[in-house]
């Protein structure tokens, strides 16, 4: 019976936490590489220069 309420807590609490966590996280790192990716592609553009 406690494993089950082990398992149950783990899926309400600690799952939905550690994703609500990560999230913003990853999303930090993708953002901050696909705008320096960008920024090396496009780079002497002037549209580069407007969008600062």
């Amino acid at each position: 019976m406690l494993g089950a309420v082990l398992i149950v807590i783990a899926l309400v609490v600690v799952i939905p936490v550690a994703v609500l966590v990560t999230t913003p996280i990853i999303a930090a790192v993708l953002g901050w590489s696909l705008k320096a990716d960008a920024e090396r592609r496009h780079e002497g553009s002037e549209l580069i220069a407007l969008n600062r």
